[in-house]
């Protein structure tokens, strides 16, 4: 019964931060909505930002996941492609800590080291995809292209879905969407002719 509780308070945490935004929701706003007292928050969960972290472990785990390269093989534009929904997917599904990124990270050290790291990986995943692309004849570009097409995928990937959120995107499929073929279009001026006509076939075939 405690761990139904305690996976009550993280759920409803995650979408009242997700809702609400993250500055605007107290513990006391937890426990109201879950029908619950503050004593019985406060014996699974120190503070709010105990809550935070908690879930923050979830998205690290679920982000460490999402980036596990092909098993014994070179990457192809599907394997990004299906990658990259896998991505957006779990930045929506935690994308208060995205929304309000600044305020967090700033009052929690612990967090923007982990944060730091996950960037770490994701940024050391985008140069070896594009190096497992050149090997692969998916692409051609110099190591400089490569290191800032590394970082320019990061870059959107990471941001994307706070730029619809303050364009006023309301779809979350399509949102997904959009977001993966901007990210795969800064593939696209590298690409040879076959893996562009490829990525063409991609675009039209993902669903709306």
């Amino acid at each position: 019964m405690a761990r139904d509780t305690r996976q009550r308070i993280l759920d409803c945490a995650l979408a009242m931060f997700n809702t609400r935004g993250e500055p605007t929701v107290t513990t006391n706003h937890i426990a109201d909505e879950l029908e619950i007292s503050p004593g019985n928050l406060y014996y699974h969960f120190r503070n709010k930002d105990d809550i935070i972290e908690q879930l923050f472990g979830r998205y690290e785990a679920r982000m460490d996941a999402v980036l596990t390269p092909p098993d014994g093989r070179l990457p192809g534009l599907e394997d990004i492609w299906t990658q990259l929904h896998q991505v957006f997917e779990c930045i929506w599904e935690y994308r208060f800590f995205y929304r309000d990124l600044l305020e967090i990270l700033s009052r929690n050290r612990r967090l923007r080291l982990r944060f730091a790291r996950i960037l770490k990986r994701a940024d050391d995943r985008a140069h070896t995809v594009m190096q497992g692309l050149s090997l692969a004849g998916v692409i051609r570009a110099s190591p400089a292209e490569m290191d800032a097409a590394a970082t320019n995928l990061l870059v959107l990937a990471t941001f994307w879905l706070n730029y619809a959120a303050i364009r006023g995107d309301r779809n979350e499929g399509l949102a997904i969407r959009e977001g993966i073929v901007q990210v795969m279009m800064l593939l696209s001026p590298f690409l040879r002719d076959g893996e562009r006509r490829h990525l063409d076939e991609l675009i039209q075939a993902y669903p709306v």
